[in-house]
């Protein structure tokens, strides 16, 4: 049998330092991964004679494997050990982001990123897990806020890191940059962290991580490809989009009304506050990420930004994050969760109503504002909703809820990054044809324009303007779209408690 987990009151404030750093050494490492590649995509393409559609898959592969692979966690840690998954997860991690960079071909580079995504499935929620664990209830606000930083900080950072490694370097850095990390972040957890385990273990539910897997799999390949195939024009999106929703039914049907031990504890489904937590990070999925998404092409393909200012101009909302959490930290306990959220959500409104005001002729400034701002709403809404999602959930049910917690934010960000993105085409397209609706040689307004006098050139560079506003008016509909997602999810907040630990929930013996 194996020795319990020392309990908070058994580390010294030093030994909890050293677990902290090693475990997010390991989380920030993940975070970055979600999107260092992005930037640069474009010359790993041509390094590896890959076409545009395919190249994509160095991406998707990740994230699909990511995404089925985390609600598994929970099941590993109680069965083998969290210290023992933790320490296979960042050992093949790191091997597989060498081997990333070693890639000589698409299928390779594919094949790795599937490896990588599976093995840094679990390192979020088990660094949550741990952080709650090693921390007495009052340090938790604190304690979210340092694996808030990484999680947050980690994918706002990526574009600039990714572009400055492949503009000095090549892109085999991006990968490369992963090995120092975690290797040091192996050494801490394999030093510092104590086995814990179950004492029985659990029997694994089959049937339920099939069905999961297929529907948030299926779902993951419907979100990225469906722009690529032209939605359900195309046969391959309807095949994908009927076995997610089969896989759904089955897992819901089979979780609800199973007998035995289920892939999903229906007893976490009985907190408020989880579950209420578990639908606000959904949705703060989707405006984080969507956001990323949106902007570093923006700023390159209508504003002429190089990749290393995109990356320096969107930095400062991670500054933002970070100085959120700093003090969001001291204020939880002090005062009313639901007003910090409040607070952090009306921020966070406000900076995507800053972005419905940008203009082709705007200087950084704005870009810089609006960044700052929403780096700050959501830094105060991350660190309580961490908190009080897990506030009234017992120990040995937390690393379950921390794998649901961190599966829904992966599948809230597909979604909100997928439907800017086929919004953003459609609303271009839309706005063109509008644009130009009013270019007539018989409307005086288009007279300077010297429309019947004009040469082929000239017809092209207009074209190219009228294309560029239309585009502008397409990202403008999508930051506005965000918005209105924020105001109408804030309502929600009066379903959540304020978030005190009831007594029960500390009686419950570590797993």
């Amino acid at each position: 049998m194996q020795s319990p987990h020392p309990a908070p009151a058994d580390l010294t404030p030093g030994q909890r330092r050293l677990i902290t750093l090693s475990i997010m050494l390991a989380t920030v490492m993940q975070a970055l991964d979600t999107t260092i590649a992005n930037v640069a995509l474009p010359h790993i393409q041509g390094s590896l004679s890959a076409a545009a559609d395919q190249i994509t898959w160095v991406l998707t592969s990740y994230i699909v494997a990511a995404a089925i692979a985390t609600p598994l966690t929970g099941w590993l840690a109680g069965r083998y050990g969290r210290k023992k998954v933790f320490l296979i997860s960042v050992a093949g991690f790191t091997v597989a982001s060498a081997l990333c960079g070693m890639a000589g071909s698409l299928g390779q580079i594919v094949l790795f990123r599937l490896l990588q995504g599976l093995c840094g499935a679990a390192l979020v929620p088990l660094s949550q897990a741990v952080l709650l664990d090693i921390n007495p209830p009052e340090k938790h606000g604190s304690a979210m806020a340092v694996w808030g930083a990484g999680i947050m900080v980690g994918p706002i950072l990526g574009p600039a890191l990714g572009g400055w490694l492949t503009d000095n370097y090549n892109w085999r850095w991006v990968f490369y940059i992963n090995l120092p990390v975690g290797i040091l972040a192996f050494l801490g957890i394999a030093a510092f962290i104590h086995e814990h385990r179950r004492d029985e273990p659990l029997p694994f539910d089959f049937f339920g991580f099939g069905t999961l897997s297929l529907g948030v799999g299926a779902l993951q390949m419907l979100l990225d490809r469906g722009e690529l195939k032209g939605w359900f024009g195309s046969n391959e999106i309807w095949i994908e989009a009927i076995l997610s929703l089969l896989g759904f039914y089955l897992f819901i049907v089979h979780t609800a009304t199973s007998r035995h031990i289920t892939f999903l504890n229906r007893t976490l489904l009985k907190d408020r506050n989880f579950v209420t937590g578990v639908i606000f990070i959904f949705f703060v999925g989707i405006i984080l990420y969507a956001t990323l998404a949106l902007l570093p092409p923006m700023l390159q393909g209508l504003f002429a930004y190089p990749v290393t200012t995109t990356g320096l101009v969107t930095a400062p909302r991670g500054l933002g994050t970070m100085i959120a959490m700093i003090l969001v930290g001291r204020m939880l306990g002090k005062v009313n969760i639901r007003l910090i959220l409040f607070g952090g959500l009306s921020m966070t409104a406000f900076s995507l109503w800053q972005m419905t005001r940008f203009d082709l002729s705007m200087g950084m400034a704005p870009v810089i504002i609006s960044g700052l701002s929403q780096g700050f709403g959501l830094g105060f809404v991350f660190v309580p909703l961490s908190t009080v999602s897990f506030a009234t959930i017992a120990h040995h049910l937390r690393t379950d809820g921390t794998a649901i917690f961190s599966l829904m934010r992966n599948i809230g960000s597909s979604i909100g990054i997928s439907i800017v993105e086929a919004l953003l085409t459609e609303n271009t397209q839309v706005s063109h044809a509008n644009l130009v609706e009013h270019l007539r040689p018989d409307n005086p307004l288009a007279w300077p324009l010297h429309l019947l006098s004009a040469t082929t050139g000239q017809w092209a560079a207009l074209n190219a303007e009228i294309t560029r506003q239309a585009a502008m008016v397409a990202y403008l509909d999508d930051f506005h779209l965000m918005m209105v997602i924020v105001l109408v999810v804030m309502p929600m907040l009066l379903l959540m408690k304020n978030g005190k630990r009831p007594v029960a929930a500390e009686t419950v013996p570590l797993d």
